[in-house]
């Protein structure tokens, strides 16, 4: 029952159009981050590789801490480990997907550490993309430039590096419960639902 005649038992528009607003420039903000990230990422990756190219000669490695860590050029067909030699098309389809997907999940980002980790990833995809897609020995087939030796075992370059960072992030973000909507939006949709739970009792 009203308490008083003529209270509203809902929120009045102008108290539910603030926070819609204040969201909307959130994620606006959240987004512009994504892509900083993203274009940053490529910038280095992309511009270390002309630097590897011009700087390094194959079969010519250079110490960096004695053997644990080298600059070593190569031409990757394949994928880390130097797996999938044989199938670099569908490394270049996996790479274009990845992008589709974090083009998509860009529009519903909430959260900063989920904008950081999706522009990593994001950004590390275009430039391993790129290289499929523009280095010889062809379209599609392009070889990855990779130049940092780790340990002897792999060799990798700064879009992998990024990748394997945006994996790390996350795992973390995953394991702390924290959404890609972010958990404010969260709440948001957990209060509404309360809302509308509570009106329908009275």
């Amino acid at each position: 029952m009203q308490d008083e005649t003529g209270t509203p038992l809902t929120p009045s528009a102008q108290s539910t159009t603030a926070p819609a607003r204040d969201e909307v420039q959130g994620r606006s903000r959240l987004f512009g981050l994504l892509v900083a990230v993203g274009v940053l990422t490529l910038v280095l990756d992309q511009g270390s590789k002309v630097w590897a190219l011009a700087a390094l000669t194959p079969g010519e490695p250079r110490e960096l801490v004695g053997s644990l860590l080298r600059l070593n050029l190569i031409r990757n067909p394949g994928a880390a480990f130097s797996l999938g030699d044989g199938v670099t098309w569908l490394l270049t389809l996996v790479a274009l997907g990845i992008v589709v997907w974090v083009g998509r999940a860009a529009t519903r980002v909430g959260d900063r550490g989920w904008a950081v980790t999706l522009g990593l990833l994001l950004g590390g995809a275009i430039g391993n993309l790129i290289d499929r897609i523009l280095r010889e020995p062809g379209f599609g087939r392009g070889h990855v430039v990779d130049f940092i030796d780790y340990f002897g075992l792999f060799i990798g370059n700064v879009a992998d590096i990024a990748i394997v960072g945006a994996a790390a992030f996350g795992a973390v973000l995953a394991v702390r419960g924290i959404p890609l909507e972010g958990v404010t939006h969260g709440r948001h949709e957990a209060d509404h639902v309360r809302t509308d739970a509570g009106s329908r009792d009275v």
